[in-house]
């Protein structure tokens, strides 16, 4: 990897390019660190009362009626951002868009079975389940492969 440094008074902003042939795991971590540091926590609601969670502990998240719920082993808190909001804040490496209304924490997932129509069933380690429809389906093999390169 080749890494070149251009320090000018007249840059307006800092602008990061990155070249490469495939997005590999280094660069994936590289894109990640750039991105930010991983978000620590978000609160979520059930009822009125507030809850402190952990990325780590969300199996997934889903749009209902208009609200963004995180799913957790211990229940379902409603959240206040956006699933795109969700999308953007969640480090890539560990999360990941099933449908237009879900995103999953791909170390809580457990196996996938293929449906007739092309999509596939995904089963959580909690025994819940979710669809990815077809448009996600190449974006779910890429990433299982890139994080099985990690290891």
């Amino acid at each position: 990897m080749k890494v070149s440094l251009n320090i000018d008074s007249d840059f307006k902003e800092t602008l990061v390019k990155i070249e490469t042939p495939t997005l590999d795991g280094p660069v994936q971590d590289l894109l990640e660190f750039i991105k930010g540091s991983e978000i620590e926590f978000l609160v979520g609601k059930i009822d009125e009362m507030q809850h402190i969670l952990k990325p780590a502990d969300i199996h997934y998240f889903h749009t209902d009626q208009e609200a963004v719920y995180a799913v957790t082993e211990t229940g379902s808190y409603k959240l206040k951002e956006k699933l795109y909001e969700l999308e953007e804040m969640l480090p890539s490496s560990k999360f990941i868009r099933l449908s237009k209304s879900v995103i999953a924490n791909l170390y809580e997932l457990n196996r996938f079975e293929a449906s007739f129509n092309g999509t596939l069933c995904v089963y959580f380690k909690s025994g819940a389940k979710e669809y990815v429809s077809r448009t996600y389906v190449a974006h779910i093999k890429d990433a299982l492969k890139m994080n099985r390169r990690k290891k």
